[in-house]
């Protein structure tokens, strides 16, 4: 069969993403993905690691906001999708969900390639929040799960470059503020999945921009699943912040290439030759299983395990439905940890070609000797695709890339059209128009053509840009409340922490809605002091949230009532305001005390009244806290705090 392109839906028990959380992200990220300083010290890196360890790592969120609204009540729901297919794979793509490859089916054997989640479930993953597992995703931005894991992007047919169609996906990366596009397609009667990618930097400032990029697959796993990179040393890093280099494929007396010989979660990031072919495969028992290769810009390759241990598992279940099977990652990257960014420099893109495909490798290669399995393993790949065929591939790629897109099958944010409008960039192959344009960007559209910002229909302010040449067009504003909450913002993310609380101050003498400048001098204080001015600062502010909040359900007050209310009843309690806190969480409205994670919060505050039986019973009665971190270690915390008793397993997400 030719290949072709179409929409489809795919049915899933999904839960929703809810709202998002309307409080801007100030504070610096606690990301797990961090090593230990004096770790680092000791290390004998290589000169090109050392140096992109320490260069640009993220500080702040903004301008993307955090997605926490989320539950874990799943119900059966359509999620639109986009099937690519040929006769020999059939690959499924979930445009408003990051572009997410859900399934990649081998179709002569019937078999999926990928770890196919039967369910959508959001966990506290993404840098943003909501991400879920399975499939392939695409990793820009900064170190962890990009922010666009459950956003959509735009979507569309080009012509291929064997002369049929191929699925192109772009975006506008906020963090970093890079357009960049994946191009997929199938050349027909190819068992591979040949995908595309270009990121490119169009700073009008002519500055270098930090990149990052990780394709992340989720394969099956069992007892019988070994991963197979042609290395025969990595970086090991666990969640105790330390990074190693380690031998593979023994390490500590277990052959880590089996993910379930490892009891806790960890990353091995394989060091590869300079001139050796970049791939990894996951394979079965039986030596089956799923193979990604790659031009040699994307140099890094990684195993991510969960381990054996119970704290991983019980990660596995959170993230999917009881009785699935569990999953590893294997994943490809631009340096050889995800622990690095790439500088870019300004005008430049970087590009490159991925391969996805079925392999097959006599199992007592795989499962012999380490050097074996990576000499079977390469073999079996070059003769299923030569390595100069990926080559080729890609040459015949980059005059494509550049192609207007046809039909246009799913849209994307308006973010990038108002960057577009904004600098006049030239992009072609990724037109961001302005019929994208929304809500969110009207008010900054009008500042951008006027030179004024328009107050907002409610009393939530919207999303803040905070790139340099915004912060300008603010800095020239009329002074209203609402353009210095919105320029202290973009000062607060570029460093300028006093000048970003003179704003909010000078903003606050003529404000008529003041929670929102109140919080953000909350957060400030809590940054730099005093502390017991940020706990009366929260307590003003939700106090004139709750004043202003209007009747009825509106989803946009609620998530700002829940998340100001959150915050404040925590800054309460670290300011040893036991009373207050108490006050404070009754005025939060009972479906929100009712969600797991301010069952977290009531059970701290329960301990800090005194009532330890009360503590105990709220854990006894069971809550699940559908955003808990990865890597935060509170419920275990919390839960020693009421008992000696063992960690129950359905608490027990320790990573460490």
């Amino acid at each position: 069969m030719p290949t072709t392109v179409r929409r489809t839906v795919v049915n899933l028990p999904a839960a929703p993403l809810g709202a998002e959380n309307p409080l801007p992200p100030l504070r610096t990220p606690n990301e797990v993905h961090q090593v230990d300083a004096r770790t680092r010290a000791g290390l004998d890196l290589p000169r090109e690691m050392d140096r992109q360890l320490g260069y640009a790592p993220l500080r702040s969120l903004l301008p993307v906001r955090v997605r926490d609204g989320y539950d874990r009540e799943r119900a059966e729901r359509g999620i639109d999708a986009i099937v690519i297919e040929n006769d020999r794979l059939r690959a499924t793509v979930l445009p408003g969900l990051g572009g997410r490859v859900h399934s990649l089916v081998d179709k002569r054997e019937d078999r999926e390639l990928l770890y196919r989640n039967p369910v959508l479930q959001p966990a506290n993953f993404a840098l943003n929040g909501a991400w879920f597992s399975g499939g392939i995703e695409w990793n820009i931005g900064a170190t962890g799960h990009t922010t666009l894991s459950c956003a959509p992007v735009h979507a569309a047919v080009v012509p291929a470059p064997d002369g049929g169609e191929m699925l192109r996906l772009w975006e506008w990366e906020r963090l970093r503020d890079l357009p960049f596009q994946v191009d997929l397609w199938l050349p027909e009667d190819s068992a591979f999945l040949y995908v595309g990618v270009r990121i490119r930097n169009v700073d009008p400032q002519e500055q270098p921009a930090p990149v990052y990029w990780w394709s992340n697959i989720a394969v099956p796993e069992d007892e019988g699943t070994r991963i197979v990179a042609p290395a025969t040393e990595a970086w090991h890093f666990g969640y105790d912040h330390h990074l190693s280099r380690v031998p593979v494929p023994e390490h500590e007396g277990a052959d880590r290439t089996y993910p379930l010989r490892g009891e806790l979660p960890a990353d091995y990031f394989y060091e590869l030759d300079d001139a050796s072919r970049r791939w990894i495969a996951s394979l079965d028992a039986d030596g089956r299983g799923l193979v990604q290769t790659s031009t040699d810009l994307l140099r890094g390759r990684k195993l991510f395990l969960w381990g054996s241990g119970r704290g991983g598992r019980r990660w596995q279940s959170w993230l999917t439905e009881p009785g699935t099977p569990g999953y590893a990652e294997i994943q490809a990257g631009l340096a050889r940890t995800q622990l690095e960014h790439v500088r870019l420099e300004a005008g430049e893109e970087f590009s490159w070609l991925e391969a996805y495909g079925p392999l097959a490798v006599d199992a007592a290669d795989v499962h012999g000797q380490w050097s074996g399995a990576v000499t079977a393993t390469e073999a079996r790949l070059e003769a299923a695709l030569p390595r100069a065929e990926v080559e080729r591939a890609y040459a015949a790629w980059l005059p494509f890339a550049d192609q207007e897109p046809g039909e246009r099958l799913a849209t994307g944010s308006g973010w990038g059209a108002l960057e577009v409008l904004r600098a006049r960039h030239k992009l072609p192959g990724t037109p961001f128009a302005e019929d994208t344009l929304g809500a969110e960007q009207e008010p900054w559209l009008e500042l951008l053509r006027t030179g004024t910002l328009p107050a907002p229909d409610s009393g939530i302010p919207g999303p803040t840009l905070v790139a340099a040449h915004w912060r300008d067009m603010l800095e020239t504003a009329p002074a209203e409340p609402l353009t210095e909450y919105h320029l202290g913002i973009a000062q607060w993310h570029g460093g300028d922490l006093a000048q970003a609380v003179r704003s909010w101050e000078r903003g606050l003498r003529h404000a008529e809605v003041r929670w929102p400048l109140l919080r953000a001098l909350a957060v400030a204080e809590r940054e730099l002091g005093p502390s017991d001015r940020a706990a009366d600062h929260y307590q003003e502010a939700f106090d004139d949230l709750c004043a202003l909040r209007p009747d009825g359900e509106d989803p946009a007050w609620a998530a700002a009532a829940a998340a100001l209310g959150r915050e404040t009843v925590g800054a309460l309690l670290d300011d040893d305001r036991t009373g207050a806190a108490r006050a404070a969480w009754d005025r939060l409205d009972a479906p929100t005390r009712e969600r797991g994670a301010f069952r977290l919060l009531e059970i701290r505050l329960l301990l800090a009244e005194g009532d330890t039986a009360a503590a105990r019973a709220r854990f006894d009665r069971g809550f699940e806290p559908a955003d808990l971190r990865e890597g935060d270690e509170s419920v275990g915390e919390l839960w020693a705090r009421t008992t000696d008793e063992p960690l129950p397993a359905a608490y027990d997400f320790r990573m460490r």
